[in-house]
């Protein structure tokens, strides 16, 4: 289950940031969301949601929260990632619409309007592409762009960049899900598969001015397992006994045809297949066992599924407080929870 929530006063729009030691991006990126979204001229809130810093990212964030009612900080009580970082900022927010971004000034707030523009067209999801990256390196972008080639092949979701979190949301699309994982990159995955409709519009992507990415060269070995994920998800996430099963059926029916054969022959020469028959033995032994495992990987992935898909699960992550509004108040979720009748 994902930590309780209760969300605040409703609004039009809630833009979720996780953070991670970006005590040097705090303060420079709040000033360009807020001037971004008092454009708007709609109501609106920021999430900032510290994701167990260690430098003064909090302390600043408590700061603004103290200036501007607009802004909400979320303290989770450890590192947990940036995926239930944005599963918290979600869990907390109340717009309709909901942005995501990363904190570190990369994305320009400026081009909110234009996937809010692309939204209104008729869209549940807008994902960011950030098409001009070459101030980051032949060895950064080679390897993101053939991720992201096979990314969309494998998973039928026509988009050019699965690594960015600048995005815009429907609320409704958003409820639906329970992330866990990594999964934050394969949202428009997910969301189109249940019959969201996703568009891409290109946005700039600058250098950090200030920090070091969390995410270095040694990212490029976690995309095969990126491929084979989007392609489990995509054809076995509710049916894993298809994927175990087949092979262990097979593995099975060889294994009895070995040892009907061994059978077969000793029947018409019993001495003879006495001395040989010690490979043939082992082989039907190892398919038989091979068989039967891969059987019971499948039915244990079905009782997994089942579980996953019919109950609540662990939090992926936990808080520590909340401060909300321009006097900085500070809500401890339990208190939150409670005062709202949630048991």
């Amino acid at each position: 289950m994902r930590e309780r929530s209760i969300p605040e006063m409703p609004c039009q729009y809630s833009v979720v940031v996780p953070m991670h030691n970006e005590e040097g991006n705090v303060e420079p990126l709040a000033v360009r969301l807020l001037a971004a979204m008092d454009a708007l001229e709609e109501s609106y809130e920021l999430i900032f949601v510290d994701d167990g810093s260690t430098d003064s990212t909090f302390t600043r964030l408590s700061g603004l929260a103290q200036l501007h009612s607009e802004i909400r900080v979320v303290k989770l009580k450890r590192n947990f990632g940036q995926t239930p970082a944005l599963a918290a900022g979600f869990d907390y927010a109340a717009g309709e619409i909901i942005l995501a971004m990363d904190g570190d000034l990369r994305s320009d707030p400026a081009e909110i309007p234009v996937l809010l523009s692309k939204l209104e067209e008729g869209y549940d999801v807008v994902n960011g592409w950030r098409r001009d990256r070459e101030h980051e390196g032949f060895m950064r972008t080679f390897p993101s762009r053939v991720a992201n080639r096979w990314l969309a092949r494998l998973s039928g979701v026509p988009i050019n960049d699965f690594g960015t979190t600048f995005k815009a949301y429907r609320r409704e699309v958003i409820e639906g899900f329970r992330l866990y994982g990594e999964q934050h990159r394969y949202l428009p995955v997910l969301a189109a598969w249940q019959g969201a409709r996703i568009a891409e519009v290109p946005v700039s992507d600058s250098p950090r001015s200030y920090g070091t990415s969390h995410y270095g060269i040694g990212r490029m070995f976690h995309v095969p397992f990126d491929l084979l994920t989007i392609k489990f998800l995509r054809h076995f996430r509710t049916a894993p006994l298809r994927l175990f099963g087949v092979p262990g059926l097979l593995s099975l029916l060889a294994g009895v045809l070995v040892y009907a054969g061994l059978a077969g022959a000793w029947l018409f020469d019993e001495h003879a297949i006495l001395a040989r028959a010690e490979g043939g033995v082992i082989l039907g032994a190892i398919l038989l066992i091979s068989g039967i495992q891969l059987m019971a990987m499948g039915l244990l992935g079905e009782l997994l599924a089942l579980s996953y898909f019919g109950r609540q699960r662990e939090p992926i992550y936990r808080v520590e407080r909340i401060l909300s509004g321009a006097e900085g108040t500070i809500i401890e979720p339990e208190a939150r929870a409670k005062s709202a009748g949630v048991p």
